[in-house]
């Protein structure tokens, strides 16, 4: 029997395919080639569906993860042997805690129906946080909660599936976090760009400010909806003040134009006038009667006249186009101050008044460079409210946003008019104590919290004690203001370890 070449053996090959009407897969071809040439081969190692099963074994502890790299291992290496001692090993993983909790009781082999269904409803209520991008972790999801609304479903099963939902939940679960850093690393972009281009014009610079600051971590629900208030509240107003601006100098480009109308006339008056003039002097000239000079002697009064009488109507509307030009200038001066208070209004938080971040960059490095030019020395304190959340928690986020709005007023009595205050996020506050030294600075914050000791502050007729721990930093020479806050954050959690209610120097 003549042996036959491979490009024989493929064409007979690909022809029994078609015969049989099999997909032309690598399997089918495989098998038929090797019936073709009367030598069966090997099968094909399935490395595909091994690394599918291989991204949904649980990887969370030590032992896990050695037995998922020699998985990997395996597969790649195509090793039957090695695949085998690592499901094995799995397989042990699995038995050793079913051999030493072996129950008494058939019962503790199964979930609590409350307590899977409490297992059912984490899981529904954590997917809407993850959007719609992983269809794989929608599919883990359901088919876990499918499995614990069963009647008494296994314990080991539970086990499983929900460490490979967690496992896949972890990998969701980061995808997402990044996503909503990359945005609003892109947002912040757009309106540093807004503001930037927009220097002349404050009216948009402002509303870019407030976009800004509304985006900026740590965001809740709540600040985010106190931001979105105020920059509405701050977009009516420009708008409505932009508006009335260009309609007053509209007004004033009229005015500016009859202004110039009106001289241009009484130009062309007076001209007249002087070549009427010149006529009748001319035909006096000429005149050898004193008949002829009668008529021509009226001619020349009843022109002065009539140009007199132009003037006194020119001079009178022109003082009135004077004085409406200056009552429209004021208007604009007054409308161009009220943009730059609303514009102002973008840079402070609108809850309790003080800076908002956006303002506390630009008054620190005001203060910075004011205290490096003149050589005077400038401190950061950084605070925070003590047990903030348990006010919270006891009086309603009303009482706590009214506990906020207490500290910033008591502040702002207290403290001397250069101090300037800043809500720094949530219920930390940061204040710039220029021609201030460090220890200065530790005894302000002292006197500070000693007066807070004394003005209690009321809520629903139940008087509350507020304390804050602080920390102080003094900006050193050529040290940034990112790094001096820094250090005072660190010392201001100094002072929460050791007790909350103090002031610790950095």
């Amino acid at each position: 029997m003549a042996v036959k070449s491979p490009s024989e053996i493929a064409r007979e090959t690909l022809k029994l395919l078609a015969t049989r009407r099999l997909a032309p897969t690598p399997d089918n071809y495989h098998t038929l080639y090797s019936e073709v040439s009367g030598h069966p081969g090997a099968a094909l190692f399935p490395e595909v569906p091994l690394r599918q099963i291989m991204r949904v074994l649980p990887g969370q502890t030590p032992a896990q993860k050695r037995l998922l790299d020699h998985f990997e291992s395996a597969v790649a290496a195509q090793d039957w042997a090695a695949l085998q001692n690592v499901l094995v090993g799995y397989a042990n993983l699995g038995l050793a805690p079913v051999a030493a909790a072996a129950a008494p009781e058939a019962a503790s082999t199964h979930l609590p129906a409350q307590f899977a269904e409490h297992l059912a409803r984490l899981v529904d209520n954590t997917l809407p946080a993850l959007g719609e991008d992983d269809a794989r972790v929608h599919e883990m999801a359901a088919q876990l909660t499918q499995f614990l609304r069963q009647p008494a479903p296994p314990v080991s099963t539970a086990e499983l599936l929900l460490n490979n939902f967690g496992y896949r939940l972890s990998f969701a679960a980061e995808d997402q976090a990044a996503i909503r850093a990359g945005l609003l690393r892109l947002l912040h972009m757009v309106f540093e760009n807004i503001a930037a281009l927009s220097e002349d014009d404050r009216w948009l610079q402002g509303q870019a400010e407030a976009l800004q600051a509304a985006a900026t971590p740590p965001l809740t629900l709540r600040r985010l909806d106190d931001v979105q208030r105020r920059l509405k509240d701050v977009i009516f107003r420009q708008t409505e003040a932009r508006e009335r601006t260009v309609q007053a100098q509209g007004q004033m480009k009229e005015l500016l134009a009859t202004f110039i109308d009106r001289l241009a006339q009484m130009d062309e008056s007076s001209t007249a006038y002087h070549e009427q003039l010149e006529n009748c002097a001319e035909r006096i000239g000429q005149a050898t009667q004193l008949h002829e000079l009668t008529p021509l002697l009226e001619e020349v009064m009843a022109a002065t006249r009539a140009m007199a009488l132009n003037s006194r109507m020119v001079r009178s509307e022109l003082h009135d186009l004077r004085e409406r030009t200056d009552a429209k200038r004021a208007e604009i001066d007054q409308l161009r101050e009220e943009l730059e208070h609303a514009s102002a209004q973008a840079r402070h938080d609108p809850l309790t008044g003080s800076l908002n971040r956006k303002g506390l960059d630009e008054a620190i490095d005001r203060e910075v460079a004011r205290a490096r030019r003149n050589g005077s020395p400038l401190c950061v304190a950084l605070l925070d409210l003590d047990d903030f959340k348990a006010i919270n928690d006891r009086l309603g986020h009303t009482g706590g946003d009214a506990a906020l709005k207490h500290l910033a007023d008591v502040t702002r009595q207290v403290m001397r008019p250069q101090d300037q205050l800043a809500r720094y996020g949530g219920e930390e506050f940061v204040l710039l104590l220029p021609d201030t030294g460090v220890a200065q600075a530790v005894e302000a914050m002292k006197r500070l919290q000693r007066e807070l000791t004394t003005r209690y502050f009321l809520q629903d007729q139940e008087r509350v004690l507020i304390t804050f721990s602080a920390g102080v930093a003094q900006v050193d020479d050529e040290e940034r203001s990112t790094d001096a806050l820094r250090r005072a954050d660190q010392a201001m959690y100094l002072a929460k370890r050791a007790g909350k209610n103090r002031v610790v120097a950095a």
